[in-house]
């Protein structure tokens, strides 16, 4: 057993009086796809901003490779760990080729000298970036649209744009906030074959998302989290069929839900 790229330790994140997690831990392996579920307001984006350094923890800790992150998302992306927001945020007057470039700058290593006077050393870092960043566009499927406008794009390719651009910084590990809200059917398997190709490069990846449809046809594994807690955690076919988590999204327990939906038959049948 290979030891995990991400391990989060007992991450607890307190507000004042308010808990949002408590003792929340997780194991990502290379290569894996996780996903992160809950009904609104369970912790997950919260648990995101702990892991990419926009939290500090108040307790517990976040090892990559075996070394605690730094408190700091600059040190955290240089680091190997790249995102996505819930809410898209492009540049939205640039190119979608300048979108992804402004992802690629973390990887370049140009001096102050050569950046000021835009010498040759500049010239040949900006022509790498921009190919660099024009593969990924292409990988993400809208290569078509690099020298369009990212406000212009449609909303299912902004979403796409704003992978490609974590990913031009080279990430070991790639945290997609919601990365289908919003789309249409199309849209949605587009972006699942996307995620699938990403993890076929070696990136591990882990998925937040409202769709259960669309992660336990996606993941590998699947945590759950309800009030800011771990509930159950396992493989898309335990965690689907688990009787918490039915009751998690539909606020009753599972037994009165079947309940209620042989009254609504034996109704229906009778009429």
């Amino acid at each position: 057993m290979t030891a995990p790229v991400l391990r989060a330790q007992d991450v607890t994140m307190q507000f004042g009086g308010l808990t949002a997690l408590k003792d929340v831990s997780l194991e990502l392996a290379q290569g894996q796809i996780i996903g992160l579920i809950g009904p609104n307001g369970a912790g997950k984006t919260t648990f995101f901003n702990c892991l990419t350094g926009l939290y500090t923890p108040t307790r517990g800790q976040v090892l990559m490779n075996g070394k605690q992150l730094p408190n700091d998302p600059a040190q955290v992306t240089i680091a190997g760990i790249a995102r996505t927001f819930q809410n898209i945020r492009l540049f939205p007057n640039m190119t979608a080729v300048e979108n992804v470039m402004v992802g690629r700058h973390a990887r370049m290593s140009q001096g102050a000298i050569a950046t000021i006077f835009r010498g040759p050393k500049f010239r040949r870092g900006e022509a790498e970036a921009e190919k660099r960043s024009r593969e990924l566009l292409d990988f993400a499927g809208i290569g078509r649209s690099a020298d369009d406008l990212a406000r212009n794009l449609p909303y299912g390719d902004q979403r796409r744009l704003e992978i490609a651009r974590a990913l031009a910084t080279d990430p070991q590990i790639l945290l997609l906030d919601e990365p289908t809200a919003g789309m249409n059917p199309q849209e949605t398997e587009a972006t699942r074959q996307l995620i699938f190709a990403i993890r076929d490069t070696g990136v591990s990846v882990v998925v937040i998302e409202h769709d259960t449809k669309f992660i336990f046809g996606l993941c590998d594994h699947v945590s759950v989290l309800v009030q800011g807690e771990l509930l159950v955690e396992g493989s898309p076919e335990m965690v689907r069929a688990d009787p918490r988590v039915i009751e998690a999204y539909l606020g009753k327990p599972p037994d009165e839900v079947e309940a209620e939906l042989h009254a609504a038959e034996g109704k229906g049948a009778g009429q």
